[in-house]
């Protein structure tokens, strides 16, 4: 047996006509329309019989008009003893078997099809299901099933149609007629009707809805006059909803029973579809709807506003401020809907729902002067990095707190103190976030749950902003509480159901570890963030962008430019609409050296121009991110021959910026430039000799770098060679390359005698990437190790990557030195290695060794 089971309109006599004129000739079909009402189930019966007879070409009498003494069961073994006399394949169609009201009729049929002969077989279209004891066919496998969702057009089917009946649209608007109409057969073929001939077929779509008078008639016929009037009251009365439950449909009806109507009307192929898998909550179709909220406000004017009332004051109480505000609005009580949006935007901001809530402000009457609003104004700016026009309307909102009742004043201080934390982040002020956070973190007054919520949101926020604002002071003392800050705001983000805080503090933490750990511990928590911001649908948001850009650096640095590149095009796609001068200096930096490392120092240069630009920006605490931008933009001028330029900038920069390893660096790239290489190595010599403050140990490693091109420039290669076998020492921890590329160090490392480096491996990687292959290729050559490491060779492996000799490893293992180098050797061949750094090499590979933290 094979069931069609779909709405009014899906298609099912069509597809079921269709198939039977081409199947004719392979097998007989007996085919039988149910008239609409049918309530003589002797005509339903002889009109079976009749068609069964036909198919099976059988002769002689047939009963044919109704009987006073009619018999449904007898009838019904008639027609199975007419199937059964039948040697040849038989189709029994009966089309649209809804209509059949007599539950005699019903049950007669459910035994018929439960008994038919092997050779028979049963197909039954229906608007919804009725017992017909289906179950016990579904168990037997015996029972084919083509429903709503196999009978709707897909885009592919529906550009098909237009195409084969003449309609020409773009592709655009192939795509919106599909989505207005659900890919519903009847909506479609209505249109296609309507578009032929029709002078602007783009617009017609754009306009396109269930208010159409072709669908409207439709649906009114098919659909709308068929219910009973307790249902048409029920679907006119909850039309103007998104989405509606039992609860929500008894409110607006004033009646109980809701529930039970809206299981039935989806059990029936009514237009009605569960949105859970419980069936609590339910939706319209979208051209039902349409036509619903168009009869409604035709039947029963005079009740839209307060049904939108009631409806407001439901969402209210559940706490869904944003379904609560649309009804407030569509009400026409703007200045409730103003004061409700106000009181309850702290909670949607730390959803990440500040978009949401600037299309509810876009939708008050052009010029409505509601000073609640400057909260939620402020917000957007926020979301999209402007800040100065956060901090005006932070202000107005600041003044009207101060004047609204006691009971809202500590529920919008609250809200305004959390934008101005975020305002304070973001510029860089951690002497402001330390404020406000302060603010938030004092207690939260009362005992009720929802003073006990409010005061956990305001500790994972503050947590959470403080945190970032540490992270961001790059190497501060106050540095190292950022990651325990974020931390402990992450998992009180969890514990409380806040996905997107959650997702903020990880974001922010991969950041974080840039300053403290190694660059595969930060590699790994950028990825753990992305991966749960995508989880939540967050991953081309701003709240993501800090561990997609350093993601995108960690690679970059590695020499991995155009897997670098690739993270770096997500950035900017999450910061489309962003212009905050924080993290898109940041994008701007590392596009800038991603540049610089391969060579395209005039791209380099306009990146690293930009975010200077935006470093002039940001407060004090945040300037050593922008020193970064003023090292590399110096150097990157000294590069492309501008020395004049790059000396202006220098002297530009205060006494402090001025002493700083990383300008002492930037100088020594100038005199190389201006061919001096006695004056770069007394630039960089303070930096070597640890005098200078550095925010990091890839600073020396440039020193190094730098010093050894000045020593090659005045022919001591001995010197330039130690020069660079101690930037390698520097690099092995985290195998990084960009250094070596953006100085052009090529020809520095090419003269290092392989034999005499501990660190060939990395050698042979930096030289590949400076020739333009990837790291990537190299490592993916490398053979599985032939024998797995025993606890005694793990224990010496950990110590290979440092500067300590096999006396000084035995020393630290309280072993003998022989035992240290049976171990090693041991290792060296397990690992298919020959030497130390490619055995550390290798087993980093393999995870067999975990890189050394290293400050940047």
């Amino acid at each position: 047996m094979t069931v069609l089971s779909a709405p009014a309109g899906s298609g099912k006599t069509s597809l079921l006509r269709a198939w039977a004129a081409r199947s004719g000739r392979a097998h007989r079909v007996a085919f039988v329309p149910v008239r609409q009402g049918e309530q003589d189930t002797q005509v339903f019966w002889l009109a079976l019989l009749s068609a069964v007879r036909q198919a099976c070409g059988a002769t002689g009498d047939e009963p044919s008009a109704a009987t006073p003494g009619f018999n449904g069961r007898a009838m019904a073994d008639r027609v199975l003893s007419e199937l059964a006399g039948y040697c040849g394949r038989v189709v029994v169609v009966i089309d649209d078997v809804h209509e059949l009201n007599s539950p005699g009729a019903v049950a007669q049929l459910a035994r018929l099809l439960a008994n038919l002969p092997a050779h028979a077989h049963a197909i039954v279209s229906t608007r919804r299901d009725l017992p017909l004891r289906l179950h016990q066919l579904r168990l037997a496998d015996e029972l084919a099933e083509i429903r709503a969702a196999d009978l709707r057009f897909s885009e592919r089917e529906t550009s098909e149609l237009l195409h084969a009946s003449g309609v020409v649209l773009s592709a655009a608007g192939e795509a919106l007629l599909h989505e207005r109409t659900e890919g519903w057969a009847a909506g479609l073929r209505l249109a296609v009707i309507s578009l032929a001939g029709h002078p602007d077929p783009e617009r017609f779509v754009a306009e396109f809805s269930g208010s159409d008078r072709t669908v409207a008639e439709y649906l009114l016929a098919e659909m709308l006059d068929r219910q009973p009037p307790d249902v048409q009251d029920l679907i006119l009365r909850t039309s103007l909803l998104d989405r509606v439950n039992g609860e929500l449909a008894d409110v607006l009806t004033g009646r109980a029973g809701s529930e039970r109507i809206l299981l039935d009307l989806e059990d029936a192929n009514a237009f009605v579809e569960s949105l859970d898998p419980e069936r609590t909550w339910f939706r319209y179709h979208r051209l039902l709807a349409d036509f619903l909220r168009l009869e409604l406000r035709r039947t029963l004017p005079a009740e839209v506003r307060a049904l939108h009332r009631l409806a407001a004051g439901w969402f209210t109480v559940q706490g869904e401020v944003t379904e609560a505000v649309r009804h407030t609005q569509a009400a026409g009580d703007w200045a409730d809907a103003a004061r409700l949006l106000a009181d309850h935007s702290f909670s949607p901001m730390l959803d990440g729902q500040a978009q949401t809530m600037q299309a509810l402000v876009r939708a008050f009457p052009p010029g409505a002067d509601h000073p609640e609003l400057a909260l939620v104004r402020a917000m957007g700016d926020l979301s999209q990095g402007r800040l100065d026009q956060a901090a005006a309307h932070l202000a107005v909102a600041e003044t009207h707190a101060g004047t609204a009742p006691p009971e809202r004043r500590r529920r919008l201080q609250v809200a305004i103190a959390s934008l101005q934390l975020s305002l304070a982040r973001r510029r860089g002020d951690l002497a402001g976030v330390i404020e406000q956070a302060r603010f938030l973190a004092s207690p939260v007054t009362g005992r009720s749950d929802e003073d006990i919520a409010l005061g956990s949101d305001l500790r994972a926020v503050a947590l959470g902003n403080l945190g970032t604002a540490e992270a961001w002071t790059l190497g501060r003392p106050d540095a190292p509480d950022a990651e325990r800050h974020l931390r402990e705001g992450a998992v009180l983000a969890r514990e409380i159901g806040r996905p997107y805080l959650e997702v903020g503090c990880l974001a922010q933490l991969g950041f974080a570890s840039l300053v403290l750990h190694s660059f595969a511990t930060t590699q790994r928590r950028c990825r753990e963030a992305i991966a749960l911001a995508e989880r939540h649908g967050w991953g081309a948001e701003p709240v993501i962008a800090p561990a997609l850009i350093m993601l995108a650096a960690t690679l970059i640095w590695t020499g991995e430019f155009d897997q670098g590149e690739r993270w770096l095009q997500r950035t900017r796609q999450a910061l489309q609409a962003y212009t905050g001068p924080d993290i898109t200096l940041l994008l701007h930096q590392t596009a800038g050296i991603l540049h610089a490392g391969r060579g395209r120092h005039h791209e380099a240069l306009e990146e690293l121009s930009a975010a200077e630009d935006l470093g002039s920006q940001l407060a004090d605490d945040s300037q050593a991110l922008a020193s970064r931008a003023t090292r590399w933009l110096i150097a990157t001028q000294a590069r492309l021959g501008m020395t004049g330029e790059a000396r202006a900038a220098l002297a530009a920069l205060d006494d402090e910026r001025a002493s700083s390893g990383e300008i002492r660096n930037a100088l020594a790239v100038i005199c190389l430039a201006e061919g001096n290489p006695p004056a770069a190595l007394s630039a960089v010599a303070g930096v070597l000799a640890g005098a200078a403050p550095v925010q990091g140990d890839v600073t020396v490693m440039e020193a190094h770098l730098l010093a050894g091109l000045a020593h090659r420039q005045l022919g001591d290669q001995r010197a330039a060679s130690q020069a660079a076998e101690r930037a390698l020492g520097l690099a092995e921890a985290d195998r990084l390359i960009l250094p070596f590329a953006m100085t052009g160090s090529a020809g520095l490392l090419e003269a290092l005698p392989r034999h005499q480096t501990a660190h060939a491996a990395l050698l042979a990687d930096i030289l590949d990437v400076l020739h333009g292959a990837s790291p990537a290729a190299r490592q993916q050559s490398w053979p599985p190790p032939a024998e797995e490491l025993s606890p005694g060779e793990l224990r010496v492996l950990r110590y290979l990557p440092t500067n300590l000799s096999r006396p000084e490893i035995a020393g630290q293992l309280s072993v003998s030195p022989n035992t240290v180098n049976a171990h090693i050797r041991s290792i060296y061949a397990k690992l298919g290695v020959r030497d130390r750094s490619s055995a550390v090499h290798r087993a980093r590979q393999l995870r067999l060794l975990a890189a050394a933290g290293r400050t940047r």
